[in-house]
Order: C-alpha cells, then structure tokens, then sequence
C-alpha cells in the first residue's frame, strides 16, 4: 500500500481497528473540506470575472437580451424571465445583469412553455466546459473577454 493510505492493523483489538477507522474518516473528512475551500475560492474568483464583464459590457454599450433556456430535448425554447448575454453562440451559457451565471437548459415540460422556465443560477467555474470534448474547454476569463469583443453581434439561439 501506498504511504498515503496506511495499511488497517491486523493484529491489533477491536479498539485499535476503531482508532483506526476514525483517523481515516478524519482524514476523508478534511479532504473533502479542503476540495470544498478550493472550488468556493475558484468560484469566488469566478464571480468577480462575471461582475466586471457586466460593468464592461453595461459600459461597451452591449445590449442584455431575454434569455431563454433550451429544453432538454434540444429543440425547444422557453421564457425565463432573465435579461443578459449568452456567452456561448449556441446559447448554453449566459450571464444575467446581475452578473449571475446560468446554464440555459430546462426539462421539457408543457406547463414551461407556457409559463417559462425557472432557471437557476450555478457557481461559475473558472474553466468552462471541463470534461467535454477536446477543445471545448477554455477559462471563463477569456470567454468573457471573446464575448465582449463580438459586441452586440451575438445570434440569439432560436
């Protein structure tokens, strides 16, 4: 076994296999702290990107569109009540004028289309798109700053 995990005591009583449990949920249990600390300071960084391409677009002029999100079965669109920029062309991604980051995907549900979709706001990560497809990923920073720089000339998905 590696140095990291230290081998459970063989010859050892009830009590010391108990000692032994506990270290090891102690120690899980500051990891996972620790993850949960580095994904809030990402975060929090992540929102501040947000909050000034929001001053910076304000100032730039770029005008906040009605988003809409896309139901999950990739046809359909509905109302969210939400007026921002997407920051993906295809519409998956938006900010609102709050400087809220959204994932613009809803369930299909008949009583969205004609209410609108409740879309909730994510913690903004600081690379968008981990985990897709090669090349789909890129820092939020620099997604931020291709969308300020396309201006109003911005398709809104259909």
């Amino acid at each position: 076994m590696s140095g990291d995990h230290p081998a459970m005591p063989s010859d050892g009583g009830s009590d010391e296999r108990s000692q032994w449990a506990a270290r090891r949920s102690d120690a899980a249990a500051e990891q996972l702290a620790a993850l949960e600390r580095k994904k809030a300071a990402a975060s929090g960084q992540a929102r501040r990107h947000l909050e000034q391409f929001v001053q910076d677009a304000l100032e730039r002029g770029l005008r906040p569109v009605p988003l809409r999100a896309r139901a999950f079965n990739g046809r359909t669109t509905y109302r969210t009540g939400l007026q921002g920029w997407y920051l993906k062309r295809n519409g998956s991604l938006a900010v609102d004028v709050d400087g809220n980051y959204y994932v613009m995907s809803a369930p299909t549900s008949l009583r969205s289309r004609f209410a609108g979709a409740d879309v909730t706001a994510a913690d903004p990560p600081l690379t968008v798109g981990v985990g897709a497809r090669d090349g789909e990923s890129m820092p939020l920073e620099l997604l931020l700053r291709l969308r300020l720089e396309a201006g109003d000339d911005w398709p809104a998905p259909k």
